[in-house]
Order: structure tokens, then C-alpha cells, then sequence
């Protein structure tokens, strides 16, 4: 069955209620790499519960879905789709508790041709379940690289500028561990691709990839460390495209260069010399 661009677009992708605590933010950030150095007081918030803080990106895993481009109606061949872009935008910080409402929607389809793949732009907005006060809003693009051919044409929401070209200002290199995928699973993308050895070569990887969403993590976590003090209300938004998988166990440079009002950032796999984040643009403040 291929993608159907009408019925794609209209996709009743289901809305969610979760309640976390703050032992779920805590493994989210141990998920990501927090904690790594037992005695740095700034990363302790996140891993002990004595002034608890939650990491901004922790808003991609709440309000997640699931899986729902797996569903046979979509039309999607889901084992070769691959997370090509985030953006994430903080309305009000994160609160190492609560109980939100995730709500997703299909905003457009960029068809490449018959055989060529389909990009699906999707967007999830996640709202405070008492006030529905918004939280933060998720865009979300998605290479679905074993479709293409509906003919959807639909610009992107997000604009992704070119990383500067003279040297970055800051360098921030960051282990993964290689159980990093496993962990990172526990938050709530169970996608096989980064568990299952058979899955991850019928994809055409060699072996189980990290979550895209981790590398974004542990890019934010570059980025709160060099420019944000370990402040998460100082991360405001933050958006990068996908350019290369991971392997857990690597080393992430995050490359960082300081604009006029944004900070421009580019992720480095250091073992292989590969650019696996790129187009990073993230908003920063002073306090």
C-alpha cells in the first residue's frame, strides 16, 4: 500500500496523556549522558532528587505517540523511515513533574519522486493537562526513504540556515556509552531499529543506531553546558537536521559558533569523522 497524500494529511494520529515524575526526568538524563562525571554539581539536578530539574529536551519523549507511522493505513514502509529534522521551541520550562498532553499532527508531505522517498513533516504541540497552558511545540521531519509518488509538495515548517564556515568559537566533545540506545528506549521510543540487530540491517544499518532524538540530547547538553551555565530555562529553542546515524559507544563534538541572536551548532561522530548533526541553529538567553 503507498502513501495516499490526502489520507496521510488528514491522519488521525491519536493524543496523549502522560503523567512523569521526577525519576523519569531523571532517566532521561541519565539517558543521555548527565551524570557522566559524578562530581560536577551543575549536572546534578538532573540525576538527584534534591533540587530536581528537568532537561528541555526532555519535551520530545513526553506526549510521544508512538510509533504511528506503522500503521498499515499510513502507507508508510516504517522499517526504512529515519528522523531527518527537529525543531523544538520552550514556550515556559519544563518541570521535572507534571502531567501533559501530547497532540500530533501531519502538516505537510514533501514527495521526491516515485521510488525516490517522501519526507512527512509532522507537529506536536505538548500542553499542561490542568490549564492546557502550551509548553513547548515539536517539529518534527521524517525520510520515509521506501515511499515516494503521492505528489504532496509542501513546504517544510521549519527553515534550516548553513553552518558558518570559519572555525566555531566553542568545542564540546561528549561520550555516548554503548549501551546508550538501550537506555535512551526506556524514555519511550521503543522503534526496534535501535534494539533489534535483525531490524537495524533490514534497514540497511550495520548493527542498532542510536536514537536521533539522543544524539539531539546530547547536543543540547553541549549546548547548556558551553553557553547556558546548566541553566534549562535559558534554552529556548533549538532545531537541527539529521545527517548521518550514530553508532552508541561514539564520541559527539558538538562544534558551537556564536551569532548575532542565535548560536549556530554542527555534531561531529569523532570515530568516524562524520557529521551526523547539522543545520543546528538554538536560541539562548542571558538569564
Amino acid at each position: 500500500m503507498a502513501i495516499d497524500y490526502q489520507r496521510l494529511l488528514s491522519w488521525p494520529v491519536p493524543e496523549i496523556r502522560q503523567s512523569y515524575g521526577v525519576r523519569d526526568s531523571q532517566l532521561y538524563a541519565l539517558a543521555v549522558g548527565l551524570g557522566a562525571d559524578p562530581t560536577d554539581l551543575r549536572q546534578l539536578p538532573f540525576v538527584y532528587e534534591k533540587d530536581p530539574q528537568a532537561l528541555p529536551t526532555q519535551a520530545v519523549v513526553l506526549g510521544y505517540p508512538g510509533l504511528w507511522m506503522k500503521d498499515p493505513g499510513t502507507g508508510i514502509d516504517w522499517v526504512r523511515l529515519v528522523h531527518a529534522e527537529q525543531g523544538l521551541t520552550l514556550h515556559r520550562p519544563l518541570p521535572a513533574s507534571g502531567e501533559v498532553i501530547g497532540r500530533t499532527r501531519v502538516v505537510g508531505i514533501n514527495d521526491k519522486g516515485p521510488g525516490k522517498g517522501a519526507i512527512v513533516y509532522s507537529q506536536r504541540t505538548l500542553h499542561d493537562a490542568e490549564s492546557d497552558e502550551l509548553i513547548a511545540t515539536l517539529d518534527i521531519s521524517t525520510f520515509c526513504r521506501g515511499d515516494g509518488g503521492c505528489g504532496g509538495s509542501d513546504a517544510p515548517p521549519m527553515t534550516l540556515a548553513p553552518t558558518p564556515e570559519r572555525a566555531p568559537d566553542v568545542v564540546c566533545e561528549l561520550p555516548t556509552l554503548p549501551q546508550q540506545a538501550l537506555l535512551y528506549r526506556l524514555c519511550g521510543d521503543l522503534n526496534p531499529l535501535h534494539a533489534d540487530p535483525e531490524v537495524a540491517r533490514a534497514a540497511g544499518f550495520e548493527r542498532p543506531i542510536l536514537h536521533g532524538l539522543c544524539t539531539f540530547a546530547v547536543a543540547g547538553h553541549a549546548l547548556l553546558r558551553t553557553a547556558g551555565e546548566y541553566d534549562p530555562k535559558r534554552l529556548r529553542s533549538m532545531q537541527a537536521r539529521f545527517s548521518a546515524p550514530v553508532y552508541p559507544g561514539e564520541t559527539l563534538r558538538t562544534e558551537i559558533w556564536h551569532e548575532r541572536s542565535r548560536i549556530a551548532f554542527r555534531t561531529r561522530a569523532v570515530e568516524r569523522d562524520v557529521v551526523v548533526l547539522s543545520h543546528g541553529r538554538a536560541e539562548i538567553t542571558s538569564t
